[in-house]
């Protein structure tokens, strides 16, 4: 039982700090990121058998982090996170490669769960359509579809904030 332990722990040693950037990705909070990847690691530990012997260890913890954050989503209370650290508005100019990843992760965050849990999968994660498929246990169609529609909110989004951007200037 102890080499099981171990080699449990060795494993979290590896996956946690990719896991922990895929729930930020999803969730848009280091602390809600924190909580799902502890219950995604509680269930590996539970079933820590067939982990183990899983061809890509990172790919089962990560299939089952996607699928305890869509699980939280699914119920009748979800939490919704208001995002009050952002630092304050300040003279000067900041970087726009800041700018625009806060404009992005705040249209990530706008999208539906299962649109973001897509688009990280397809382009975070580097997955392809039908990996993609198979850790949200659905069609490679409805992959495609999602990320279609999420790419497609997502440029909307982006285009207000160029165009708001203009014209401020």
């Amino acid at each position: 039982m102890a080499t099981d332990d171990e080699a449990y722990l060795e494993y979290v040693d590896r996956v946690l700090p990719s896991l922990r950037r895929v729930a930020y990705l999803l969730c848009q909070d280091w602390h809600r990121a924190d909580d799902l990847v502890q219950g995604a690691l509680e269930r590996v530990y539970l079933h820590w058998g067939k982990a183990a012997q899983a061809r890509e260890p990172i790919a089962y913890a990560r299939t089952v982090l996607v699928r305890v954050f869509l699980a939280e989503q699914r119920t009748a209370w979800t939490r919704r996170v208001v995002l009050l650290d952002r630092p304050p508005d300040v003279a000067g100019v900041a970087s726009p490669d800041v700018a625009e990843r806060l404009v992005l992760t705040d249209a990530l965050r706008d999208l539906p769960p299962r649109q973001r849990a897509v688009l990280v999968l397809r382009f975070y994660c580097d997955l392809s359509v039908e990996q993609t498929a198979e850790t949200l246990h659905c069609s490679q169609g409805t992959v495609k579809s999602q990320a279609a529609r999420g790419l497609d909110k997502l440029r909307e989004a982006l285009t207000e904030n160029n165009a708001a951007t203009a014209s401020r200037s």
